[in-house]
């Protein structure tokens, strides 16, 4: 699976101020993790954000929010983006305040 070179781009820039954030390649692409857990994802095929499980209901009513699949299976708590969405600033903004507000409350790793 090929990289989003933009979209991997565009989340340096979202989390460039925040601290405790590391990345390293995942997924077929990149993933973005906080205090070592598990925050957010690029691949060619959209963003992935961990907005936590019942956390994730607003964003699924968006067009170009889908639930994340892993092996047919849904990822209850991750939501997969398309470019219509994490292309719009004041959407990625807030999937990522979300984000970080439900990573934040889990233990460091």
């Amino acid at each position: 699976m090929a990289r989003d070179i933009g979209l991997e781009e565009l989340i340096r820039e979202e989390l460039q101020s925040v601290s405790g954030i590391s990345s390293k390649s995942m997924f077929g692409g990149q993933a973005w993790l906080l205090n070592g857990n598990l925050l957010c994802g690029a691949r060619d095929d959209g963003m992935l954000v961990r907005l936590g499980k019942g956390r994730d209901t607003w964003a699924l009513q968006i067009t170009g929010v889908e639930p994340m699949l892993s092996r047919g299976r849904v990822m209850h708590g991750w939501v997969r983006c398309k470019s219509n969405v994490y292309g719009e600033d004041s959407l990625r903004t807030q999937l990522f305040s979300r984000a970080l507000e439900f990573v934040r409350t889990l233990p460091g790793k």
